[in-house]
């Protein structure tokens, strides 16, 4: 937490002059005697309450003044809030072992219905789009806040083919805005984009699920690199289990270290699910990652409200306590 005028701070070491006041009062004996009060005056001011209690008014004043102090320090904390800017392209493995059933109801029903719920939970006015890949990749929505167009395409989707994750990873960066397939080509000597390049970059978001390994085109680590040096994070999700006796025959096993890699180049996450519970699970997190970012937010208001709280306790406290009202 920081402060807009910490200097209002100093305001503080008025409150141990205010505690040492107050304990000076409530210690002087009383100047003025009430010869024969009345029985039931008498009577109210002997059951006014226990030593204790009858400060409690008093350190709710206590409480107002220190919050006062604070709201004048202006704080300043950074919030998580919902961000629209990043533009979310998910890239989705539709190669033909998707078909399988190992996952209820199917991996690629299971796929959609936890992408579909990712895209629902997205930001208002967050641009979103749809990437299929299998032996080669392809755009099926581009970016838009229309959520029912991608929602309906991705229930379209049919599995077919090989899997190619550096092609879908390409085929998402150029979706996004800024980036060009010009861009696309390899520059070991210079990683970082020019700036006329990066001037057009706007923020970009990838969420790659695949369940196997890549057995066609652009190799994924080379497709990641791309990615890093135009700005682009991808968060990647394996679907099913890695290689192991029980893998059907014919069906690409999961490539755990690759997409691990590909999420850790370019700074995104990686994910694994075994199940439609945890695949939903996956994505949830991710969209809480992508549809949230942490900003600093002045907490003037809430604290001026806080104190005014306060006081109204007090002032209510001080009236229901009086022996004398």
């Amino acid at each position: 937490m920081s402060f807009l005028w910490p200097d209002a701070l100093l305001g503080y070491l008025v409150v141990p002059m205010v505690v040492a006041g107050y304990v000076w009062s409530v210690r002087q004996p009383a100047r003025a005697r009430i010869h024969f009060p009345g029985v039931d005056l008498a009577a109210r001011a002997a059951g006014a309450g226990s030593p204790v209690h009858r400060h409690i008014p008093a350190g709710l004043y206590l409480s107002t003044l220190c919050g006062v102090i604070f709201a004048l320090a202006r704080p300043v904390a950074p919030l998580p809030l919902p961000d629209n800017r990043p533009t979310v392209i998910l890239s989705v493995d539709t190669s033909s072992s998707m078909a399988a059933r190992d996952v209820v109801p199917s991996r690629i029903e299971a796929a959609t219905q936890a992408a579909a719920r990712l895209v629902r939970g997205l930001p208002r006015g967050a641009k979103v789009g749809l990437v299929t890949f299998s032996t080669d990749a392809h755009l099926i929505v581009p970016p838009t806040e229309d959520r029912d167009r991608v929602i309906q395409a991705l229930q379209g989707l049919r599995p077919e083919g090989a899997t190619a994750i550096g092609d879908g990873i390409l085929e998402a960066l150029v979706a996004l805005p800024g980036r060009h397939r010009s861009m696309l080509a390899v520059r070991p000597a210079d990683p970082h984009p020019t700036a006329a390049e990066a001037a057009g970059m706007l923020p970009g978001v990838v969420v790659l699920m695949s369940d196997g390994g890549n057995n066609a085109g652009t190799p994924p680590e080379q497709a990641a690199r791309v990615a890093r040096r135009l700005r682009v994070v991808v968060h990647t999700v394996g679907l099913g289990a890695p290689p192991s006796p029980d893998t059907q025959a014919g069906v690409e096993p999961l490539d755990e270290a690759t997409l691990a890699r590909v999420a850790a180049l370019t700074g995104g996450a990686y994910r694994r699910a075994s199940s439609a519970v945890e695949l939903t699970q996956a994505y949830t997190r991710l969209g809480r990652a992508i549809g949230w970012a942490r900003r600093p937010v002045e907490l003037s208001g809430v604290m001026s409200a806080m104190t005014a709280v306060l006081l109204v306790g007090a002032l209510t406290v001080s009236l229901l306590r009086d022996p004398l009202g």
